[in-house]
């Protein structure tokens, strides 16, 4: 093995990536296998950087300024010499030799660096599961012009964030800068508000027009068909399709008017002076929402009133007889406002309408036009993610508690029920505790309202994820003591997992400058953000993911083995998540190229490695 050059602590002067320029920089480690040197620039970078890259601080002594000549006495300053000069003889000052000069011109191009400020990386938290952040298809023009209001409006920072770029280069960056918007303001208004919004994706999603169609008849089919076996005494597959009622019955309008009575309920708590306003990331229009964070409190006055509720004896045990006619009234009301969502997006400017929109009718009605529909102060989107389907989905679990104990006559719910309804809870609290993460989600920043998130939200989630206490209440399931602290430490290893992986990242996202972040290592990319390494994200990528399926299974064990229905959500989890990882890592493949690519050898495990 051969010797190291420097140890550890070593002050040095490394060489910048791609430029003969070399800074002061401490060494940190030397990986044994690469030979590569960790190191740390002044202004807190870690780069790796070969031996060959680092030298000495002796190799980069420079003499004292002064007179070039090598005579002792005019080194020492003497005064011997008359301060005298002849009137035609040009000034001390600009009195040198080419070589001087050019000696002078070198050392200025490498010590001057231009102090500008850097753009920061914002809190990028993508879907509460986390998703890397989606590729932005700006028009070059409008990306260079955002790019330089951005540094404009961020002028503030320039006493502490640095640019490592040579002033000769920031001149030529600058002088490109304004040659291209000059270009941009010769065009005409209309073509280039065309162009910041055309961000149309190269490929469609979901199998585009046909598999959005697909989508929106099939979901709606399966979820009725799983509440129908659920009430089944043997809700097996082989015993497909289960029995059908009538159509007259599935309908009922005091249940309907139960379901809006909710929504409606959920929207006054939303519009309550109380919690924190914050501003969510930039769109890719520039514009910066302003949100209010109180879903939590939200969360705390709808178990007042159902503890209310409960207390004034009003039977919540309808809703359970119920289940089936309130899915269908919350699919008809998600219908009823995907439409209007769709035809108001048609009145909507260019710059608020979605990336993702695609000119087709069916797949933009699945996937949503308008990126943040508005009704003055109330987003409509913000709202539907978390508010009325999330706490409905907790509410819908007590609902199932309090039903078994009164179908199968007992005194208290049993086990299975309170650790499905304990965890479930767990869950929902921590979405809403952290309800600042989904501003940096896809679903608030790229993705427009339709079908998908309004379907998803007020159906799929209340009514899918309560599947396992809805069918707990016909088919109980004894769990012994043993097997249930089997079950709670597989739940508090996949919180653990998902809570520290999501903070770390949250954290770190918010403010990569953290002290307490320093010990993680990053790689840098072109687009001036950096991949974790290290930590949670260097055992495995994903590792949100990997705690959430750990959890989905903790929700199912309760309900025995006695048939494949409670797992469901575990197989559909399953397929969700593998979609999630191939479309990260070929989003991410293409964003970041070559730094991927080392990412990649760097974190080489995958949630699922032999899928795709």
């Amino acid at each position: 093995m051969p010797s190291r050059k420097f140890a550890d602590g070593d002050i040095v002067r490394g060489r910048w990536p791609g430029s003969s320029l070399y800074y002061e920089v401490e060494v940190l480690s030397q990986d044994s296998k690469s030979h590569l040197y960790t190191v740390k620039y002044k202004d807190g970078t870690e780069l790796e950087l070969k031996e060959s890259d680092i030298k000495p601080l002796t190799s980069f002594r420079q003499r004292k300024s002064g007179s070039s000549s090598s005579s002792p006495s005019r080194r020492r300053g003497s005064r011997s010499r008359s301060r005298s000069r002849s009137p035609g003889r040009p000034p001390k000052s600009i009195r040198r030799s080419a070589s001087q000069h050019a000696e002078i011109k070198d050392k200025k191009e490498i010590l001057e660096i231009n102090l500008s400020p850097l753009k920061q990386s914002g809190n990028s938290i993508n879907r509460y599961n986390g998703e890397p952040d989606r590729i932005e298809r700006n028009d070059i023009s409008y990306r260079n012009i955002q790019d330089k209001s951005y540094l404009s409006q961020e002028s503030s920072y320039l006493v502490t964030q640095y640019s490592l770029r040579p002033r000769k280069e920031e001149i030529k960056f600058e002088e490109i800068i304004s040659r291209e918007e000059r270009n941009v303001a010769k065009e005409p208004k209309s073509i280039r508000t065309f162009d910041m919004t055309s961000t149309e994706p190269e490929e469609l999603e979901f199998g585009g027009g046909i598999g959005a169609f697909s989508i929106m008849i099939g979901l709606p089919v399966m979820l009725f068909m799983l509440l129908l076996m659920c009430k089944q005494k043997d809700p097996s597959f082989v015993n497909l399709p289960p029995p059908l009622p009538s159509l007259a019955s599935l309908w009922e309008t005091r249940v309907f008017g139960v379901c809006l009575l909710w929504f409606f309920l959920q929207a006054l708590f939303h519009l309550l002076p109380i919690g924190k306003v914050v501003e969510g990331t930039p769109l890719y229009s520039g514009r910066r929402l302003k949100y209010r964070l109180n879903g939590f409190y939200a969360f705390i006055l709808t178990s007042v009133v159902i503890g209310t509720s409960l207390y004034w004896g009003i039977e919540l045990y309808y809703v359970y007889d119920h289940f089936l006619q309130f899915a269908v009234a919350a699919t008809v009301f998600s219908v009823a406002l995907s439409i209007y969502l769709y035809v108001r997006s048609l009145k909507a400017s260019n710059n608020e309408l979605s990336p993702g929109k695609s000119g087709n009718i069916i797949y933009d009605f699945f996937i949503g036009r308008e990126l943040n529909p508005r009704i003055g102060h109330f987003d409509l989107k913000y709202f539907c993610e978390l508010r009325p389907g999330l706490i409905g989905w907790v509410v819908i679990n007590l609902i199932m508690l309090l039903a078994e104990m009164k179908v199968q006559g007992r005194d208290t719910p049993s086990l299975a029920m309170i650790l499905v309804n304990s965890f479930q809870l767990l869950y929902v609290v921590d979405a809403l505790w952290h309800e600042e993460a989904l501003l940096t989600t896809m679903d608030i920043m790229h993705d427009g309202f339709g079908f998908m998130l309004a379907f998803g939200d007020l159906v799929w989630v209340p009514f899918v994820y309560s599947l396992q206490a809805f069918y707990l209440v016909s088919h109980p399931n004894e769990v012994s003591w043993l097997f249930a602290s089997v079950i709670i430490a597989l739940k508090l290893s996949g919180y653990i997992i998902f809570r520290c992986a999501n903070s770390q990242k949250n954290a770190f996202r918010k403010n990569p400058n953290d002290p307490r972040l320093a010990h993680l290592k990053v790689i840098h990319t072109s687009s001036g953000k950096n991949l974790l390494v290290s930590g949670w994200w260097g055992f495995v990528r994903h590792p949100n993911y990997l705690g959430d399926l750990i959890m989905a299974l903790s929700w199912s064990l309760p309900c025995g083995f006695n048939h494949i229905l409670p797992y469901i959500y575990v197989i559909y989890f399953t397929i969700l998540l593998i979609h999630r990882e191939a479309r990260d890592e070929h989003q991410c493949e293409k964003k970041y190229g070559l730094a991927w690519e080392k990412y990649c050898q760097r974190v080489p495990y995958r949630i699922f490695p032999y899928i795709y």
